[in-house]
């Protein structure tokens, strides 16, 4: 990933970019959900940084400068789509002991989830933010982020249970 500017290449950016870029796309990933959506998300994030670069100070605050922009950035998406969710009447294939696609499941699971749980869990548990820091960055309360993560973490622990452990809810 390269990122060209009028001008030229910022080359302490460029080397940013290149050295953290995986890590961050990673991360953008787990926000979004989509490949794609992962990648446009990082590099709206990466302009917002790049225009700020002048103005941050720390550069070993960039990760965070640059998570921070992606969460952001994909809260405003995610409001703006107001995406509709729809009942699936077919249950994954439960992960055999020692499975070695569960991570892959797991991926999968999370995607299943609402945008505002995903993000939720995700800023949570893989990027280790505190509920305050979660609750501030969402602009809900703690109150809303510890149910969203524990709606969410109940969500995929049903999603990755094998058959016989999963509870059908009785059809009205």
């Amino acid at each position: 990933m390269v990122i060209a500017v009028a001008g030229g290449i910022d080359e302490e950016f460029r080397e940013y970019v290149v050295a953290r870029g995986p890590t961050l796309l990673r991360a953008a990933h787990r926000l979004t959900g989509h490949p794609s959506d992962a990648e446009d998300l990082l590099q709206a994030a990466l302009v917002k940084t790049y225009l700020a670069w002048d103005r941050i100070q720390d550069r070993a605050a960039l990760d965070g400068y640059v998570r921070r922009a992606m969460v952001n950035i994909n809260i405003s998406w995610w409001r703006r789509r107001k995406l509709e969710e729809y009942p699936s009447e077919h249950l994954p294939e439960p992960a055999a002991p020692g499975d070695r696609h569960l991570p892959e499941r797991v991926e999968q699971a999370l995607d299943r989830l609402p945008v505002r749980m995903r993000t939720a869990v995700v800023l949570r548990y893989y990027e280790d933010m505190t509920e305050p820091e979660i609750a501030r960055t969402l602009g809900i309360s703690v109150g809303t982020v510890k149910s969203t993560v524990s709606r969410g973490m109940a969500k995929l622990r049903g999603d990755l249970a094998p058959p016989e452990n999963r509870r059908l809810e009785p059809q009205p």
